[in-house]
């Protein structure tokens, strides 16, 4: 018994001896060296971290959220790899580095909504809140389209311009033309001054900028105004109603400054006043869309601004009955 216990008294000091021999040579190995995570992606060699676990972290964090607004997520393809090894205290790690290449890597999905008018897309805004505010103030307005607007969720790898709510009803907005306005199909209602309300016109025409109306046809500071006024920072482009042959191109001394006439055959023209610089020429042939000049403040104008005119024989009528 008594050897057995001088035995296991030897075995014991040899186990502390060795383990205190282990912690010391452990101790000398990290005053030398470190731990630390090799990092691989795709098979390549990347680098070196010292967090494993925030490394990832960050990386898995880019791919739910990216770096910009709408961002539905980040697809990488593959994962960094880990390889846990010792190496001398002044080996560097370079986390940022290697993080800028990985997620240079990634290919960005943005989520937004379209407002969409039976089927057809019309244009963006980057969350349903806003979608749904434009169909409802296009039903309290009782828009002609109302019943074929749609809301459409999208994801998309290319970022789409939005709109803002109120210019997205301004721009989807269409007037229903009531019985009364039916009934007077065919003949001319006086609106004073030379201009009237309505009169069937057999050509399609679109509106002329993507702008708010900041200023309606009919009884305005004593006189008749003409046209829309939309309201739009200098310089935005000013597109062609409908096609036809631009009849003027210059400066107007009664009032519009530099202005742009379209005819668009039967009597029927359009108007572009108040520009900043002009985009055609005299006999030209224009198409629907097609830039013709660029919104200004010219002429008899208090901000930057398309005034828009539709004639019919040197008429004016009303543009909201046929945009």
């Amino acid at each position: 018994m008594r050897k057995l216990l001088i035995g296991l008294r030897t075995s014991i000091k040899l186990i502390a001896l060795l383990a205190v021999s282990s912690i010391i040579i452990l101790a000398i190995v990290l005053s030398i060296y470190k731990p630390i995570y090799a990092v691989t992606f795709n098979g390549e060699m990347y680098g070196y971290t010292d967090s494993k676990a925030e490394f990832q972290t960050k990386i898995l964090n880019f791919m739910e959220n990216g770096t910009e607004d709408n961002v539905a997520f980040v697809q990488i393809d593959g994962m960094p790899e880990y390889s846990l090894c010792f190496l001398k205290r002044g080996v560097e790690t370079n986390d940022d580095e290697m993080y800028d290449k990985i997620t240079s890597t990634g290919k960005t999905y943005y989520k937004f909504y379209a407002i969409a008018v039976d089927g057809e897309e019309k244009l963006y805004v980057s969350n349903f809140d806003d979608a749904n505010s434009i169909v409802n103030q296009l039903k309290e307005k009782d828009s002609k389209n109302a019943n074929k607007l749609s809301i459409l969720e999208k994801y998309q790898d290319t970022k789409q311009d939005f709109t803002a709510v109120e210019v997205a009803v301004e721009n989807l907005y269409e007037k229903k033309i009531t019985e009364e306005i039916k009934s007077n199909m065919g003949r001319v209602t006086r609106a004073g001054n030379g201009g009237t309300t309505y009169k069937p016109i057999s050509i399609a025409f679109q509106k002329p900028i993507s702008a708010t109306i900041t200023s309606r046809f009919g009884s305005r500071w004593g006189t008749t105004h003409k046209g829309l006024d939309f309201g739009a920072p200098a310089g935005s482009a000013i597109h062609a109603a409908a096609e036809g042959t631009v009849t003027f191109s210059g400066w107007n001394s009664g009032g519009y400054g530099y202005l742009v006439i379209i005819s668009h055959g039967n009597g029927v023209q359009t108007y572009y006043g108040h520009c900043s610089a002009l985009l055609c020429n005299v006999g030209d042939y224009v198409y629907a869309g097609d830039t013709i000049a660029k919104v200004g403040n010219t002429g008899d104008s208090q901000g930057n601004h398309l005034h828009f005119e539709i004639r019919v024989n040197d008429v004016a009528y009303n543009p909201e009955y046929y945009l």
